[in-house]
């Protein structure tokens, strides 16, 4: 169980702090410029994240298969950390941001760097926030993924060896379960004034 919980974590955690951080840049990009060839990149964008998980694990599988990756904790990392999830979302709520902000900034003589740090991260911390508590959860509890793309079972999450506990062992499934909701469940309370800010929130103060 313990090192079950340690791949999970192995796998969560860089996927998570990886992806805000792809997604806080890429979405200021998107939100800042708009021009014909990003909007075309931020549409392709939209239309991989309609896409089920399972529709892109084939091509996963085999990209890792061509890296060597294959059978190693970064066979789901890196696809991970470029989900396209919370780039769609968190571009949404920077193109909120008042331009007037923006352009009071640059008349000051503050850079682009300063303009994404002073103004765009502040403004965006309930919606980072609320991103990455539901992408905890979400890759917290993962099965087909580690299930495909792991074949060693010393490497596989938590969340796959409840999965595979059979009625023989119930209790052990339910003393697992049990520890196995403590993580979501202090993340949850830890950020959930920002979680629900920033899902009904609709605009800037």
């Amino acid at each position: 169980y313990l090192l079950k919980s340690w791949n999970s974590i192995i796998l969560v955690v860089p996927i998570v702090a990886g992806q805000m951080a792809v997604a806080c840049l890429a979405s200021f990009s998107f939100a800042r410029y708009r021009r014909k060839r990003r909007e075309v990149l931020f549409f392709s964008y939209v239309i991989l994240m309609l896409m089920p998980f399972q529709v892109t694990l084939v091509p996963n599988y085999m990209i890792s298969d061509k890296l060597g990756i294959l059978d190693t904790y970064w066979a789901i990392i890196l696809p991970g950390i470029f989900s396209t999830f919370s780039i769609f979302l968190l571009t949404k709520y920077m193109r909120q941001i008042p331009s007037a902000y923006i352009e009071a900034a640059k008349l000051d003589g503050a850079s682009e760097w300063q303009i994404f740090t002073k103004i765009a991260l502040p403004t965006c911390k309930s919606a980072i926030f609320a991103l990455t508590i539901l992408l905890f959860i979400d890759y917290w509890n993962m099965v087909e993924q580690p299930l495909v793309l792991l074949t060693k079972i010393d490497k596989q999450p938590l969340s796959v060896f409840l999965s595979q506990i059979n009625e023989a062992e119930i209790g052990i499934a339910f003393a697992a379960s049990a520890l196995y909701m403590i993580p979501p469940l202090l993340i949850f309370l830890w950020g959930e004034e920002y979680l629900v800010e920033g899902i009904s929130r609709s605009g800037v103060k």
